[in-house]
């Protein structure tokens, strides 16, 4: 065992097959059906959990960054896709904030309804807008427990000027979801 731990995070080797970044999404449907095979291809390729997200420039859809669930991946339980996602975006921006003067709105694009985690690093992380595909119940429905979350959650998010959007092509992302219980995919938070 190291003395001195790091930690390094990428995209898996695949990532550059699915994403064109710096490419323009300009429908939410076109961001969340990206969001959605981020996270199929994760649960195909056997690299992680089955949530998928982006960061988008919310008014040109220009992709900032991608994620995908890298928990199994990394054996690290704060590597949701959302947050790697979010990390890359940082990362590639150079800037703890998305939310500066001199930036565009960004906005965050999952595949599923955030955790309790996700959710907070979403406000943290000076995201403008959030869109979510398959619903907190769908997510519990295949056993994964998602936090703390209430609608007190995101009207506390609203309040603070993120744009909430949920539901967008939730059966698609609901899909992945259950093809992921049904190849026996582990649920690593039950």
């Amino acid at each position: 065992m190291q003395s001195h731990p790091q930690i390094h995070v990428e995209y898996p080797s695949w990532i550059g097959e699915v994403v064109a970044f710096d490419a323009l999404l300009a429908s939410r449907e076109d961001r969340m059906r990206l969001a959605i095979r981020l996270a199929r291809e994760n649960v195909l390729r056997g690299a992680g959990g089955p949530f998928g997200a982006l960061v988008v420039e919310r008014d040109s859809g220009r992709i900032v960054s991608a994620g995908t669930n890298s928990v199994l991946r990394y054996n690290n339980s704060v590597l949701h896709g959302e947050t790697v996602a979010l990390m890359m975006a940082q990362q590639r921006l150079g800037s703890f904030t998305l939310h500066r003067d001199d930036f565009p709105a960004h906005e965050l694009v999952t595949s599923c309804e955030p955790c309790a985690m996700c959710l907070g690093a979403a406000h943290w992380s000076g995201v403008r807008s959030l869109v979510c595909g398959a619903t907190r119940d769908d997510a519990t429905s295949t056993n994964f427990d998602e936090g703390p979350v209430f609608p007190e959650s995101y009207a506390y998010l609203e309040e603070r000027g993120i744009e909430i959007v949920r539901g967008v092509l939730r059966d698609e992302a609901l899909a992945v979801l259950h093809e992921y219980r049904e190849r026996g995919g582990p649920v690593y938070n039950a």
